[in-house]
């Protein structure tokens, strides 16, 4: 797929993963729209870069048909890349004392990584669906993303894993299941990024995390997933694959 001039849409744009996506992929000369919370950097972000801002949350159905259609209002939507999610809560099963996990927090977190991945994936292969195919065959591509904690979930983060490997576990099936409309879907799984989300933390934890990375010995950059995502939208015989982007890392148990 060609990206100069094609509509995008990327959520969770406003920061991180997404706003580093959505600089790639103006560079490459696609047409963006971002999506992510009013509370966000979003509108600012597309000023910057030529971009335009919705504001919306992948849980919401009416929101999210709301960026589509702006989204198309600049060409058929071709590509999109899902970056929009929260963390973890950190919560244990049970506590020492016995007390059980909140439910609540649980369905919170399954909420926005999961049910949001999957509103975003139908309601965009819907739009794809009617595109008129293109020379190299396809009618649409998505990315979305999972974590490594899918694979090597840490103690206290049942729910986030919990919500990532179904993220991983629907990337194939997503691809079976929209090729016949020539749509392909793949997922990628990144380690320990510097973004937003592990800013929080103090410096010595962040060194800490940089240096249990095997090559190379720092925090992945946004531009690192921005760059991976760019090219699996471009590269058609690209389908159905999660790919980690972790510098070969293996979470430790805590």
């Amino acid at each position: 797929m060609q990206l100069t001039d094609t509509s995008t849409l990327v959520t969770g744009a406003g920061s991180g993963l997404g706003l580093a996506t959505a600089t790639e992929l103006r560079r490459r000369g696609a047409l963006v729209v971002i999506v992510d919370l009013p509370s966000s950097d979003g509108e600012h972000v597309a000023k910057e870069l030529g971009a335009r801002f919705v504001a919306g949350d992948v849980t919401d159905t009416k929101q999210l048909e709301h960026a589509l259609d702006a989204a198309e209002e600049a060409g058929p939507v071709r590509a999109v890349v899902h970056c929009a999610g929260r963390g973890g809560d950190r919560v244990r099963i049970i506590n020492r004392d016995r007390t059980p996990g909140s439910l609540e927090s649980f369905e919170e977190v399954i909420s926005v990584n999961l049910l949001g991945t999957y509103n975003v994936l139908r309601l965009a292969a819907q739009r794809m669906a009617g595109n008129t195919e293109l020379l190299d065959g396809d009618r649409g591509a998505m990315v979305l993303t999972s974590s490594v904690a899918a694979f090597d979930g840490q103690i206290g983060q049942t729910s986030y894993t919990a919500s990532k490997a179904a993220v991983h576990g629907m990337t194939l099936v997503a691809a079976r299941d929209l090729a016949g409309w020539a749509i392909r879907v793949n997922t990628i799984a990144p380690g320990v990024f510097d973004t937003p989300m592990l800013g929080r933390l103090r410096q010595d934890i962040r060194d800490g995390l940089a240096s249990s990375v095997p090559h190379p010995k720092r925090l992945g950059a946004p531009a690192d997933y921005g760059r991976l995502a760019a090219d699996m939208l471009e590269n058609g015989y690209l389908n159905g694959q999660t790919i980690r982007l972790d510098g070969a890392i293996r979470m430790a148990p805590r």
